[in-house]
């Protein structure tokens, strides 16, 4: 596997706990190709939401958790690196992995990988917003914090492994 930029794309603080990683394997449809039987460019953030959606559930952070805090996680920036195309038929492995913060906001990394090759590289950044008034929360809420916690006393170890 070769990688133009090793860099990470998120900065590592130096007393954080080890990112949380979770992966899942999801094949590229018809519906995901442009005519010449390539992923468009426009379809990568749904696989990115496959990998971002299963580590979510497995940290508490699932869609149903957020609305039951009042809480909303919309994305405010997203990356994507395109390395080599992924085409019809392919398995994509999606490894995404949580990062450490310390702040009110959510920082994931992704790698996109199939035939053991690293297809593409992306990164997205979720704002905690109230529910009902839209306001972005500048102090981290109680949720959150309550992962933090979990996260920091090493309650998600079985989520903590090194990206592909």
């Amino acid at each position: 596997m070769t990688r133009r930029n090793s860099a990470t794309r998120f900065p590592r603080l130096a007393d954080a706990p080890a990112p949380l990683t979770a992966q899942v394997v999801r094949p590229v449809f018809f519906s995901d190709v442009d005519p010449m039987g390539i992923v468009w460019f426009g379809r990568y953030p749904l696989f990115l939401e496959c990998g971002g959606g299963m580590l979510s559930r497995a940290t508490g952070l699932s869609y149903e958790a957020l609305n039951n805090a009042g809480l909303l996680a919309p994305i405010a920036r997203l990356e994507i690196e395109y390395i080599r195309p992924l085409r019809l038929g392919e398995e994509v492995t999606v490894v995404a992995a949580m990062i450490w913060t310390g702040s009110a906001k959510m920082a994931i990394e992704y790698d996109l990988i199939a035939d053991g090759n690293l297809r593409a590289r992306a990164a997205t950044t979720q704002l905690f917003v109230d529910a009902t008034t839209g306001q972005p929360h500048w102090v981290t809420p109680p949720l959150i914090e309550s992962i933090n916690e979990k996260w920091r006393n090493g309650g998600f170890a079985c989520l903590q492994k090194s990206m592909m």
